[in-house]
């Protein structure tokens, strides 16, 4: 049965969130977090971490160890629970990819209208406000209050914006540094 839900829920992601990965993080933290409690916001905090380290895009890579997690934490062997990744991160791909393969075929008829040009524009402030959501998420009292989560927060600012580092490099800086303090 977890199975069918944690499917139903990633598809209903995948097809209302707009702006890519980052955008998707307060719908995934709103579904599995507050509504259906499978993991914990703790949980969830350490996922992203681990999703925004390692390739792939946020969104997806959040859905892979969130089913993973989902299932693991139900007592499912870890076979079933990479069936409960791999059923996560089909959901949450499905309806982009379908909505894609529409859009590609429609688009030679729609890209000079204003309606389309319109709706692209409406979409952009939504976005955004997304990604402002998905910021506010991560911030718990845990890290929000403790120095070094600003020190570390201003100095990969510093490092990408002035000293054009690479930002590859400041993530990995910045876990070998946090690992040292926590």
């Amino acid at each position: 049965m977890i199975y069918l839900e944690l499917f139903w829920t990633f598809l209903v992601i995948g097809l209302f969130s707009f702006g890519g990965g980052y955008a998707m993080l307060s719908l995934i933290q709103s579904e599995v977090v507050t509504k259906h409690a499978w993991i914990t916001a703790e949980q969830f905090t350490d996922i992203v971490a681990i999703s925004q380290a390692t390739p792939g895009p946020v969104g997806i890579n959040t859905a892979t160890y969130v089913g993973y997690t989902i299932t693991h934490n139900m007592g499912y062997s870890d076979l079933a629970s990479i069936g409960g990744s791999l059923l996560a991160t089909l959901a949450i791909v499905l309806p982009s990819f379908l909505i894609v393969l529409t859009i590609c075929k429609l688009y030679e008829k729609v890209k000079h209208s204003s309606m389309f040009s319109s709706l692209m524009k409406t979409i952009r402030p939504v976005v955004i406000g997304m990604i402002a959501a998905a910021a506010g998420i991560l911030i718990t009292p845990q890290n929000f209050f403790h120095w070094s989560s600003w020190l570390l927060l201003a100095g990969a600012f510093i490092a990408c914006k002035y000293l054009k580092a690479n930002p590859i490099w400041v993530i990995l800086a910045g876990g070998v540094i946090g690992l040292l303090i926590y």
